[in-house]
Order: structure tokens, then sequence, then C-alpha cells
């Protein structure tokens, strides 16, 4: 029978995700909610930046629209420290999975980009590709993960007790105010991910399905979000009312967000096309 078994430990680049699954989602009342995002606006939008030689994923629209609705709605941005106290963060920070290679290992990094609220969505698409090109050791945040990963088990775990206690620590080394997880492009409809802050996001792929607009049936492309939230920090309506935001946002509210944005790249494309080769 012994033969059929083989052990071995858990690679060093895992330990990072277990603890923040085990240490900072420890303790949390996870609630989920599921929201179909019509597409279609997006989509659109996709298309209109490409014509522009922008390439710009539904991910980077979709880390804007959150990062919008989470400054209209404070409750989805905090955290809960030790004797029932808790903390609002101001600042904006976008946290979201990215797997990467450490030599023949895949990985999950949790890469952050700040203030995608008030950022031009071109450079969180920027910051978004370098986190899944870039080599680790050139991306900050990736670079200290897997350093982090490499430290003592007790280390790690002291610095992740301080950081559930004290928000400027925190702040160092886990900013993000929400975590988004998506494995869309494996043709995944949704998934829930772990509450590993107050608004966890799962996203599933963006496909063709039958919905009813009008009255008639018609084709759109929609997409799975799914909100795990922590219903220690925030009740279900407020929950509800911010996923509402979201949604509004990815089908076309975005658009008085970046108008300004979209104005300069289409003087600029206007501008090469009138230039003399």
């Amino acid at each position: 029978m012994a033969k059929n078994i083989s052990f071995s430990w858990l690679a060093r680049c895992r330990w990072n995700v277990l603890d923040m699954i085990n240490v900072i989602g420890r303790g949390s009342v996870p609630t989920y909610m599921f929201y179909e995002i019509d597409m279609t606006w997006a989509e659109q939008l996709r298309l209109q930046l490409k014509e522009k030689g922008v390439k710009v994923t539904a991910t980077a629209i979709l880390l804007k629209a959150i990062g919008i609705a989470q400054r209209l709605h404070p409750a989805s941005r905090t955290a809960i420290l030790p004797w029932g106290r808790t903390v609002t963060f101001n600042d904006i920070v976008a946290g979201f999975t990215v797997e990467r290679y450490v030599g023949q290992q895949p990985a999950v990094f949790f890469g952050a980009i700040e203030s995608p609220d008030s950022k031009p969505l071109v450079q969180v698409a920027e910051e978004l590709r370098a986190y899944g090109e870039d080599e680790i050791s050139t991306v900050p945040q990736l670079d200290i993960e897997n350093r982090f990963n490499n430290m003592p088990w007790l280390f790690r775990r002291f610095i992740l007790w301080l950081g559930m206690r004290f928000p400027k620590v925190r702040l160092r080394y886990m900013g993000a105010t929400f975590g988004l997880s998506s494995l869309g492009k494996f043709g995944c409809r949704g998934l829930i991910p772990p509450c590993v802050s107050t608004s966890t996001f799962g996203v599933g792929c963006i496909e063709p399905r039958a919905v009813v607009r009008e009255g008639a049936v018609v084709v759109r492309p929609m997409m799975t979000l799914i909100l795990n939230f922590d219903h220690r920090l925030i009740d279900g309506a407020p929950a509800a009312r911010f996923m509402q935001d979201v949604q509004k946002l990815l089908e076309g509210d975005l658009q008085t967000y970046i108008e300004e944005e979209l104005r300069v790249l289409d003087s600029s494309s206007k501008s090469m096309a009138a230039s003399p080769a």
C-alpha cells in the first residue's frame, strides 16, 4: 500500500497564500452575493481602445469600477481589529491574484494597484500587465512576497499577527482594500474566493448568454460576479448597494469617469494619423 503513496513538503511559494487564508481569513463570517453583469458596454470600450492601439483587459475595467464603488461605500473597505474596534481605509488599493512560476512551481501572488478609482484606466491596465509578465524581481510587490515566502514560518506569522492588530503594519504588507480572483480565462463561470478582506470578488468568464431585454430574448456577453463579504463588518443591504453600483459602472456608468482620458487618447490618435510618415 505504501508504494502507492508519495510524500512531499508544501512548496515555500505557496506559504503566502496559505497564511492569508488561515490567518487573515480566520474568524470572518463569509456571505455571498451573485450578480450577472451585462458586459456589452465594457466589451465595446475594450474594442474602442484597441482601435486606438491601447490594450485594456476586462480585469482592468473591473478593478477601476470596484475602486470607484469603494470610494462611494466606505463600509466595503474596512477591517476589524481586536476587541471590536474597526478601521476604515481611506486610500483605495485594488488587490488581485496572479499566478507566476517560481522555478518549476506555479505560485499565487497578490498584486496591488494603488488608487484604481482615480488612476487612468490605461495605467491600471499597464500595471496589471506588469504583474503578469515582468520579472518577479522587478515588480516591488511580487519581490516582497517572494522574499516573504522564504522567511522563517514564525517570523511570517508574527508579521501577519501585527498586521491584524496595527493598521499601519497591515498597510505596509497587506494594503489591498478589496480582493479579486479570476479564472475566466480557463472557462470558469464563477468562483467563490476565500474571505481575506471585507470585500473579495470572484470573477467568471465573459460568454454569450440568452437574456431578456425589453421583453425580447437577446444574446449578450455576460459575466458572473460573486462578492464574498465579511458579515461582521458589513450587512446585506449595504453590500447589495455596493454591488449595484459596481454593476452600473460596468454596464455604462463608468463612461463618465473616463471621458477625459478617452478624449486625450482620441486626440493622440488623430495627431499620430496626421503626422507625416
